[in-house]
């Protein structure tokens, strides 16, 4: 039995059939899609597929949703106090964390609400920020996760929620707010994939797979305009990709090709212009009709042509259902409740101010009848003849749906047919495991076609690499003084390749709300994309060590045998692929890098210790020789090094006896001085000198291989099934947060609250804003006469045929703006409109000085003469983006532009104030003490408004997009705000892309454009926007319907949309031809006429910034101090790497003796401790390029510091926690070692002070001229790993070389001279049993007798003076002599060594100036590894930007 299609209520209640179609299976034998997207019908097509499935037999699935008194509850508290170091060192602290963990607090979301949403209906859900409206899509999207527990009934059809989840999960869609997908994927890519895993097994007859896949996307390409796009790349902050607008398509058509049955939308018309906007819930309208789906949205602000298409609204009152009926009736609902709407209020706007008090109007008569609280709004809802048709239309969904057996079997029967023949039928996966894998891998080669630069640098790095390591080693002879060296090189081959996966970490975090939000949409399995990414990984593993190993192979000169080299080559790549999967593992199993880095970090220095190079097996103590066995790197080394010495016989490189006296001396009275020999031999057996130095042996090696495979089976389990498992920990939750020490923290209010998770972070304000909202209305009385003064002025600025053109490669320009003309005058809000990609925030950034790419022509003028040359900081600029540093106070943010933007002669007590003013002008001055990164939407606008407002611009204040992403309410607050600014004497330009009647009426101007940056209309509005409409309706256009929207009527008349043209060119044939044209061209004239006849305009500020370097500097210093203080995340995975480390290394070592491996065992302690530098340099990459971003993005532009200042308080600020870092790895390893304390002093300053400085200043100098954490990871473990091999440890100084000249300019060299030197310099060396050479003696001699010659010119002792056979022979006496003949490493340069090392300090320091100067400030050409398409707001040019990163103006 097929589901019946249920009725749905009209307005008056009555029910009325729909047709039921199913669009996920559409005709793909219809003829190819037009190529003009206007004579493409949606409608025409998908009734069409309903014929032809009906032809074929296919009954297309309908699905709604019945829930009955819900309730959602969520855990956490109101509000609580950032955490910093100190507050998780304070054990009171712990303990109530502890508590809150082990009984957490609960509130309800959402109570109280039921109702129906039945197949082909739309319910649009409208509330304020926080309400609830994001937990209500989730919930009934079955998304109950991230809460901790739902009640009440909740029924989708006859199925349960546990049900859904567990195999009809991808029937119900969730599409969240933001815009998130792989930037290197172009359009159609994305779209196909959802379309090939979302692709049902019934499908019309003699259609194939493919061909549907192709049609599906074809289809949603056409529809949502997005066909001139389609091979264009997503792009995101650091890739040049498609438009904002474009990228919101995109997310739309990507959910519609995942064919859910029951759609929510959560503000997804968020960034469209509002015919585009208009255009998409149309086509939603359409799609919801014939495929007879359930679709809920929510949007923040609603036209209220949108509003029309809705069958049902949802009104939310802090958590309370205060509205559930016909869409019709809602508006006279309140009416008759005492409400009042405003003039040319849209219904969406009206619903949600009756829930707000600050912006309801009660009507005459019912002041004291009128509903106040959400609970008596509740209460009038459930008494009304609303609630009984809501009533009604329940019941009869109930008993037609709810608890029918045999609908849910027939249910389960149809989505099993839509199974792929090899799926399990009872998964919510429809397409099986293999044609995920084979999607989802076709997608990981997408991915990285789309940037190849990154694979092609990690190529040329390992070839560069093997390259210079293998002339270091070059040509190894076959004898013993080669053995150190052969076990050093084939140390490092398998090291580099354990250390380039360290550098993917960041990476992995990038993608996993990518992930997550395919997971939830039931597209593929988690652990298929990490299984992809290990098989794409495959051939380009294979690429690069293929090259890597044969050059480092033969120029090295290790054993020539195709056996052997195939040996090397398979450990290679096997343990290249191994540490992949591991350190996989560790980044899946955290939720953020730093702690995964720091875990890497230890575990990698645990696998280098334990591999048995540095200190060989025997050596080891009992307690940490178990860590040998679970080592993977160990059993890679041991195969390599007993594969190369099975075959070598050395010759002896040091006889004992030899040299002078000693030539006649027969071989059985000499033996080699190396581990191994036999006396009376010239030679030493390699596999001998292997098992007794390392306790290796070759017939281990495919037993070894065997194990490797093994964890790298297990490896790529774990790291499978962590992803699968921790997939969640993408999402976070917050609350809004208080800096330690802040005394008006609000409690929260006895209403429910939303405490949504990041989505709808709004709810993280509302209670504060309750505060905010009833300020002393005189008080802002009194801010705004002191603002006039502050911030009037009478100069206006005007651009005269501004004109822009960037490169798209080629030697190809593209126009993006085309002869615009127009001004902004003081007192009088100017608005700048188009369609999305017209080119509005293209031409903010032009008038801005923004604009660091292409060429621009044309003339602007500030009341008709030049710009003065501080003209970027006598303006204000906002961002779309709202930048800003994420732990500071809302209140310290606001100083912080005061301080450094406002004169330094203006005194801190004035600068405070004004502070205050402008809190409490914008609204936030309840917030002041509230962390940035807890605020909602809405007041982070406001924030970055205050930011601008705190410089005092005299000129102009730019807004780009300020409403955009705010409820209404919000919107319209905003708005109000500026229209506040402008009164005051502030001029404002400021795109806005979906106003409403009554926020468009607020704007005095308007510039509007058209696609190509041109102008439509430049002028008046004129009371209710009459003057712009006489304009169009004298000039052709369709007249303006009464109560229609100006700002919508304009849109749609010009052609605006996604699919949408103009019958005319209204910039061509008729604005340029206009007598308004004229007018404007007249009036510029008259501007610039009396405006010359006036002084230009003083430069404020005699320099480029307002403010001093130093005092730049140290108020840059306080930010980043606090900054670091309030991120203990950061600074504990800092201590807890160093405390680790210190411990590991010093328990390896413990208490190493003074024998001969003693001795180099505490070498190699010391070069150890070098690598912990490694993860410790890329820790602090992450924030260095973080904070960057927020400079580039909005503090340089704003001409607020210098960069030379940023980048010296980046370096002063890590120095004294990296010291302190240090101090505490000093004290773990020192004495642990067994070092002197005679020799602390000198190793601490060189250990805890040096080494530290110069991690930092490295670490940051790479940095610098990378554009992201990930490359800055790659290139700096190239760089380390030319640092580790020059420094005469692995090569000794000795066998360098041509190299040796890389020894001297290598910052380590001196390091290690100088801490080994220190600590072992003077020591006496014994020589333990396996150490001693044996020599026999001449006949009737005594073994002082005919080794004494010998000691004396060479060097060394006897254990056994008085033998006359097998003399004990040790080769050093001292400590210095073995460092200085093997290693150049000598006591008495130790003072030098520190002079040296400050010099290579000074010299990273330099770099990160020159750096940052020539790769960030300067735009230096540079390979593209190191190029980063600057993100200043909005991508509004989207695939029509592009181009060099130059800017030439003429």
């Amino acid at each position: 039995m097929n589901s019946p299609s249920p009725p749905r209520p009209t307005a008056e209640g009555g029910p009325h059939s729909r047709d039921s179609n199913d669009v996920a299976s559409q005709d793909v034998s219809e003829p190819t899609l037009p190529g003009d997207q206007n004579e493409f019908s949606l409608e025409r097509t998908m009734r069409n597929t309903l014929k032809r499935l009906e032809e074929s037999g296919i009954n297309p699935r309908t699905l709604g949703v019945y829930f009955k008194d819900l309730r959602v509850i969520g855990t956490g508290a109101f509000s609580s106090f950032q955490s910093t170091v100190g507050s998780r060192l304070n054990p009171k602290v712990a303990y109530n964390d502890i508590r809150r963990l082990l009984r957490p607090e609960t509130r309800d979301i959402l109570s109280g609400f039921s109702g129906v949403v039945r197949p082909g209906e739309m319910l649009l859900v409208l509330g304020s920020p926080g309400s609830g409206c994001t937990t209500f899509l989730k919930t009934l999207a079955n998304q109950r996760q991230t809460y901790r527990d739902v009640q009440g009934e909740v029924f989708f059809n006859s199925l349960s929620p546990e049900e859904m989840k567990t195999h009809y999960r991808g029937d119900l869609q969730f599409i969240p707010e933001d815009d998130i997908h792989f930037p290197t994927l172009t359009v159609e890519e994305t779209i196909r994939f959802a379309a090939k895993t979302r692709t049902p097994q019934t499908r019309i007859a003699g259609t194939s797979r493919k061909n549907h896949i192709d049609h599906i996307t074809n289809t949603l390409l056409t529809v949502f305009g997005l066909n001139h796009c389609r091979n264009t790349r997503i792009g995101d902050e650091t890739i040049r990709g498609i438009s904002g607008g474009e990228k919101k398509r995109v997310s739309i058509a990507e959910a519609l090709a995942c064919r859910g049955l029951i759609n929510c939308w959560d503000n997804s018309t968020r960034g469209l212009d509002s015919s585009t906007a208009l255009e998409f819930v149309t086509a939603l309208r359409v799609a919801t009709e014939v495929r007879s789906i359930a679709t809920a949205f929510t949007a923040h602000q609603a036209s209220e042509s949108v509003c029309n298409l809705y069958d049902k609204i949802c009104l939310i009152y802090e958590g309370r259902m205060v509205y559930f009926g016909p869409s019709s009736l809602a508006r006279q609902y309140f009416v008759d409740l005492g409400f009042e709407p405003a003039n040319r209020q849209t219904t969406p706007d009206f619903l949600v101010a009756v829930t707000d008090p600050n912006a309801r109007s009660v009507r005459k008569g019912f002041e004291t009848r009128a509903p106040r609280t959400a609970d008596d709004f509740a209460r009038k809802f459930l008494e009304s003849y609303i609630s009984t048709i809501n009533q009604q239309d329940m019941d009869s969904y109930r008993k037609d749906f709810v608890g029918r057996g045999d609908l849910a079997k027939d249910y389960s029967r149809q989505v099993k047919q839509e199974h792929a023949k090899t799926a399990r039928k009872g998964s919510p996966y429809i397409v099986s495991i293999p044609m995920q894998t084979r999607a989802v891998i076709l997608r990981r080669f997408q991915i990285l076609r789309g940037s190849l630069t990154p694979q092609a640098a990690q190529i040329i790095s390992f070839l560069i690499m093997s390259v210079i390591i293998g002339t270091v080693f070059l040509r190894l002879p076959e004898s013993t003084s080669a053995f150190f060296s052969r076990g050093g090189i084939l140390f490092l081959a398998v090291l580099f390749t354990t250390l380039v996966p360290l550098s993917e970490i960041p990476t992995l975090f990038g993608q996993r709300p990518i992930v997550l939000r395919h997971k939830k949409a039931a597209m593929y399995h988690p652990f298929i994309e990490a299984f992809a990414m290990t098989l794409a990984d495959i051939p380009i593993t294979l690429v690069t060590l293929t090259t890597y190993s044969v050059v480092l192979y033969f120029v090295v000169g290790l054993q020539a045998s195709a056996g052997q080299f195939f040996v090397f080559y398979l450990f290679i790549i096997t343990i290249s692929l191994v540490m992949k999967a591991y350190f996989r593992t560790v980044a899946s199993i955290f939720s953020e890098p730093a702690p995964a880095q720091a875990v890497a970090g230890i575990t990698l220095l645990v696998l280098v210790l334990y591999t048995g190079y540095q200190i060989p097996v025997p050596e080891m103590i009992g307690a940490l020789r178990w860590l040998i066995y679970i080592n993977p790197i160990r059993y890679a080394y041991e195969s390599i090094l007993t594969n190369e010495f099975r075959t070598l016989q050395g010759s002896c490189s040091s006889l004992v006896p030899s040299g002078a006296g000693f030539e006649a001396t027969p071989i059985q009275n000499q033996a080699c001085a190396v581990v191994g020999a036999v006396p009376g031999q010239s030679y030493v057996d390699g596999p001998r000198y292997v098992n007794l130095s390392y306790g290796y042996s070759y017939s281990h090696t495919w037993r070894n291989f065997g194990i490797l495979v093994g964890f790298g089976l297990f490896f790529l389990f774990t790291y499978l099934s962590f992803t699968e498992i921790m997939s969640g920990a993408a999402e976070f939750h917050s609350v809004v947060e208080f800096k330690r020490g802040a005394k008006n923290v609000p409690k929260p209010t006895t209403s429910p609250r939303d405490i949504e998770d990041n989505v709808d972070v709004d709810s993280r304000d509302d209670t504060v804003a309750t505060q905010t909202e009833g300020r002393n209305e005189q008080s802002l009385l009194e801010v705004e006469n002191s603002l006039k003064k502050d911030l009037k002025t009478t100069d206006i600025m005007s651009w005269v045929h501004l004109t822009y053109h960037v490169s798209v490669g080629g030697g190809e320009r593209r126009r993006l703006l085309n002869d615009i003309t127009g001004w902004v005058v003081p007192g009088k809000l100017t608005a700048l409109m188009g369609e999305s990609g017209a080119g509005k925030t293209t031409l903010l950034n032009v008038l801005a000085h923004r604009a660091d790419v292409g060429v621009i022509t044309g003339d602007q003028f500030v009341s008709g003469q030049a710009l003065p040359a501080d003209f970027q900081a006598q303006s204000g600029y906002c961002q779309q983006m709202d930048t800003h540093e994420p732990r500071s106070t809302v209140r310290e943010a606001v100083l912080f532009s005061a301080v450094l933007r406002q004169p330094q002669s203006v005194p801190m007590e004035e600068k405070q104030a004004y502070v205050d003013k402008c809190l409490l002008m914008c609204g936030l001055e309840a917030l002041a003490d509230v962390i940035v990164s807890s605020l909602g939407v809405e007041y982070r606008k406001r924030l970055t408004i205050a930011v601008e407002l705190a410089a005092k611009p005299k000129l102009l204040l730019f807004l780009d997009e300020p409403t955009s992403g705010l409820d209404s309410q919000s919107a319209w607050a905003i708005v109000a705000f500026l229209r506040t600014l402008a009164e005051v004497g502030q001029a404002i330009l400021c795109t806005i892309h979906q106003p409403s009647a009554e926020l468009f009426q607020s704007f005095d101007r308007i510039l509007l454009l058209q696609k190509g940056g041109e102008t439509v209309y430049f002028g008046d509005l004129g009371h209710n926007a009459v003057t712009l409409i006489k304009y169009f309706e004298r000039n052709g256009s369709r007249p303006c319907a009464p109560g229609e929207n100006p700002a919508e009527f304009i849109l749609d008349v010009i052609g605006a949309g996604a699919a949408a043209t103009s019958d005319r060119d209204w910039h061509n044939d008729v604005w340029k031809t206009s007598s308004e044209a004229k007018a404007v061209l007249e009036e510029l004239d008259r501007i610039h006429t009396e405006g010359r006849s006036r002084p230009p305009v003083k430069e404020e500020f005699q320099s480029e910034y307002s403010t001093s370097w130093f005092h730049q500097v140290r108020i840059l210093i306080v930010r980043n101090a606090r900054s670091l203080w309030r991120d203990p995340i950061y600074i504990f995975a800092k201590i807890f790497l160093n405390v680790t480390s210190g411990l590991l290394i010093g328990f390896t070592f413990w208490k190493s003796p003074n024998t001969l491996q003693g001795t180099q065992d505490k070498l190699f302690s010391v070069f150890t401790a070098l690598i912990v530098s490694v993860p410790a340099s890329q820790q602090l990459q992450v924030p260095f390029i973080a904070m960057r971003s927020i400079y580039e993005v909005r503090e340089r532009p704003s001409k607020m510091y210098s960069w030379s200042a940023w980048v010296t308080s980046q370096v002063i600020m890590e120095l004294p926690w990296n010291i302190f870092c240090g101090t505490i790895f000093f004290f773990c390893w020192f004495w642990t070692v067994g070092y002197p304390t005679s020799r602390a002093g000198y190793t601490y300053l060189m250990l805890s002070v040096l080494l530290p400085t110069y991690y930092t200043t490295i670490g940051q100098a790479v940095a610098s001229m990378a554009p992201t954490a990930e490359v800055a990871a790659l290139i700096f473990t190239s760089i380390f790993n030319f640092v580790l091999l020059f420094n005469g440890v692995l090569q000794p100084f000795r066998a360098l070389g041509w190299w040796r000249w890389m020894y001297r300019v290598s910052p380590y060299t001196y390091l290690i001279e100088g801490l080994s030197g220190n600590t072992l310099g003077g020591q006496d060396v014994e020589c333990s049993n396996i150490e001693y050479t044996l020599v026999s003696p001449l006949s009737g001699q005594t073994c002082s007798q005919y080794l004494g010659p010998y000691i004396s010119a060479n060097g060394g002792y006897l254990l056994n003076p008085s033998a006359t056979s097998q003399c004990q022979f040790c080769q050093y006496r001292t400590a210095d002599e073995y460092l200085g003949n093997n290693f150049n490493i000598r006591y008495s340069h130790r003072w030098r060594n520190v002079g040296i090392f400050i010099v290579f300090i000074a010299f990273n320091i330099f770099c990160i100036y020159a750096f940052t100067y020539l790769f960030r400030m300067k735009k230096w050409i540079a390979p593209a590894i190191f190029k980063r398409k600057t993100s200043g707001g909005s991508q509004e040019t989207g695939s029509d930007a592009g181009g060099e990163k130059k800017r030439s103006t003429a």
